[in-house]
């Protein structure tokens, strides 16, 4: 290590970062972060949906059929179950789970059908069969089916392997953080 001294200012290191240039990196990194964040950015890692960044957008609506969502799953054995079974991720949801993307296949009052896919009222839902076993050959067990209840929406993935509605049921529509808008995404 050199180090020089000079009359004109403090004592400096030859050849290593200061300390406040390593601060003024670690500032702006903490601060790309939370306006990421707070401004509703989100990456997504699972296969679910194309890969990459989103963005949630404010939903000053009642969910409709169709609607690509945000929403925190509820913190139902089912979903307690999912997150043991590492099909969900660590986040900040209730239940220490991320927020799930996911789109609106059936609304309060709609029938719901579970059999070797999903229908909602008596007509088939696209690609939405079911799985008997996961990946690890553990049992999947299926949602009954039936009417989906008042302030609660079904949810669908086309993913094969998604872990979605067909599974855990209808959710709550307040779990509902916003629409999914794709900012900068891949599709394997």
């Amino acid at each position: 290590m050199n180090i020089r001294l000079d009359e004109s200012g403090p004592l400096k290191l030859r050849g290593k970062p200061s300390l406040r240039g390593l601060g003024t990196v670690a500032t702006l990194f903490l601060g790309a972060i939370l306006f990421a964040w707070f401004g509703g950015y989100r990456i997504n890692l699972t296969p679910s949906e194309p890969l990459g960044l989103w963005r949630i957008v404010n939903l000053d609506r009642a969910a409709e059929v169709g609607d690509l969502v945000f929403i925190c799953p509820p913190r139902t054995a089912a979903v307690q179950e999912a997150r043991h079974r590492g099909y969900l991720r660590s986040g900040l949801c209730p239940g220490g789970v991320a927020p799930l993307i996911k789109t609106v296949i059936a609304v309060a009052g709609q029938r719901v059908e579970i059999a070797a896919s999903v229908r909602v009222d008596r007509r088939d839902v696209a690609r939405s069969k079911l799985a008997d076993r996961d990946g690890e050959g553990r049992p999947l067990t299926p949602f009954g089916g039936g009417i989906v209840p008042a302030s609660s929406v079904f949810l669908h993935s086309a993913f094969a392997g998604s872990y979605d509605s067909r599974y855990f049921g209808p959710v709550a529509a307040s779990g509902i953080l916003g629409l999914a808008q794709e900012v900068l995404t891949y599709a394997p």
